[in-house]
C-alpha cells in the first residue's frame, strides 16, 4: 500500500442524499447486493437515505448465489442478516442448472442480471441498482480497448441503461471504490472479500492488476473514467448524426426497401457502420455481429462497387445485397437440409 496516497474520504449523508436523489418518486427499487463492498456500501447508504425520507420507494435487496464457490452461501446470509437490521427486505436467488466450461464470468454475468430482473418484475419495482465504481468502469474500459472496441464499448458503462426490459442504474460509477471502503469502515460494517476478483485465470482480474502500475504513469481510474465519459457524448452525437443520415436516406428512397447505395456511399464509413448495424439488428436471426465483421463487409462492398461486381453476402442470419443500386438487408433463407418449422417429416 502506498503510505503517500490520500486518504479516501467516506460517503457523507448529504453526498448520499444526492447521489439517490432521483429515486424519490420511483415506487420501487432492486438492490444488487452479492456481499463485497461496494454492494454492501450501496445497501447501507441506501438504507439511511431511504429511512430519512417521509416517503420513498420500497428497496428489495438481491443477492445472487451462482454456486461457483462454497463460501458464497455464507456471504449471502451475511447480507441478509446486514438487510434485516437495516429494514430492508432481503432475498437470495440461485443459478441453477450446469455451468459452462468456458466463459464463465460472462454467463454468471448474464444469469445474474435475468435473476434480478425477475425479482425486480415480480416486486414490481422499475429498475436494479448496481455498485459499479469508477475504478469497474476503468477496468470495463481497459477490458474493451484491449479488444478492439469502437467508440460505443469504449464509452464504457451508462449510468442509466435498461436490461431485460428493467431500468439499470449505477449511482457510483464517478466514486472510488475506496470512498466506498472507508465508508464501510467508519460505520464497522462487515463484507466479504470474493477471491475470484484476484484470480489470474480472469481477464477482468489480470487488467486489475495492472491498474498500479498504468496509475503511476498518469493512466489511473479517474483518467478511465473521464475517458469512457468522452467518448459516451461523442457516441451520442454520432447516433444522433446516424437518425439523421437515416431520415435523409429514408426520404430519398422514392418508397423502395433499403437505402440508394449512391447515397449509402456518400456518408462517412462511421455512419455506415451504424447505419448497417441498425439495419442488421432490424430483423436479427442471430447474434449480433462484431463491429470487425460490418466493417470487413463494408470494405468487400465498397470493392465490389469500384469493380463494377454484384455484392451479396451473409451476416448474422441476415442477407446484405445490392439489388437495382439499393442497399438490401433482409433475413437468410435457411440453409438447405434445414426444414421449415412445422412441416412434417413426411411426404
Amino acid at each position: 500500500m502506498d503510505k503517500n496516497a490520500p486518504v479516501a474520504e467516506p460517503i457523507s449523508a448529504q453526498e448520499a442524499r444526492h447521489l439517490f436523489a432521483g429515486w424519490k418518486r420511483i415506487p420501487a427499487l432492486v438492490l444488487a447486493v452479492s456481499g463485497g463492498p461496494d454492494s454492501v456500501a450501496l445497501l447501507w447508504l441506501a438504507a439511511r437515505w431511504r429511512k430519512s425520507l417521509k416517503n420513498g420507494p420500497d428497496l428489495l435487496a438481491v443477492t445472487v448465489d451462482h454456486g461457483l464457490r462454497a463460501a458464497a452461501a455464507h456471504e449471502a446470509r451475511n447480507v441478509k442478516r446486514l438487510a434485516s437490521s437495516l429494514g430492508i427486505t432481503h432475498r437470495i436467488l440461485s443459478w441453477r442448472g450446469p455451468k459452462p466450461k468456458t466463459g464463465v464470468p460472462r454467463a454468471a454475468r448474464d444469469a445474474r442480471y435475468e435473476l434480478l430482473a425477475r425479482a425486480a418484475r415480480s416486486a414490481s419495482a422499475v429498475a436494479i441498482v448496481t455498485a459499479h465504481t469508477q475504478d469497474d468502469q476503468a477496468e470495463t474500459v481497459l477490458m474493451r480497448l484491449s479488444r478492439g472496441s469502437g467508440i460505443t464499448g469504449l464509452a464504457g458503462m451508462a449510468m442509466q441503461t435498461e436490461r431485460h426490459g428493467v431500468g439499470l442504474l449505477r449511482p457510483f460509477l464517478e466514486i472510488p471504490k475506496a470512498r466506498l471502503v472507508a465508508t464501510l469502515d467508519r460505520a464497522k460494517v462487515v463484507y466479504a472479500d470474493d477471491p475470484t476478483n484476484h484470480d489470474p485465470a480472469y481477464t477482468r482480474s489480470r487488467l486489475r492488476a495492472l491498474m498500479p502500475v498504468l496509475a503511476s504513469e498518469g493512466a489511473d481510474a479517474r483518467t478511465f473514467s473521464r475517458l469512457a465519459m468522452r467518448l459516451s457524448r461523442a457516441d451520442a452525437a454520432l447516433e444522433r448524426m446516424t437518425d439523421g443520415a437515416e431520415r435523409y436516406l429514408r426520404l430519398r428512397g422514392g418508397g423502395g426497401g433499403g437505402f440508394d447505395i449512391s447515397l449509402f456511399s456518400t456518408m462517412a464509413e462511421e455512419i455506415q457502420v451504424r447505419l448497417l448495424r441498425r439495419a442488421l439488428a432490424g430483423g436479427m436471426t442471430a447474434h449480433s455481429p462484431e463491429l470487425g465483421q460490418i466493417e470487413t463487409l463494408l470494405r468487400a462492398l465498397a470493392q465490389a462497387r469500384s469493380e463494377g461486381r454484384r455484392f451479396k453476402q451473409s451476416l448474422a442470419g441476415m442477407t446484405v445485397s445490392v439489388e437495382k443500386e439499393r442497399l438490401v438487408v433482409r433475413p437468410a433463407p435457411p440453409r438447405r437440409g434445414v426444414r421449415p418449422a412445422g412441416r412434417s417429416s413426411r411426404s
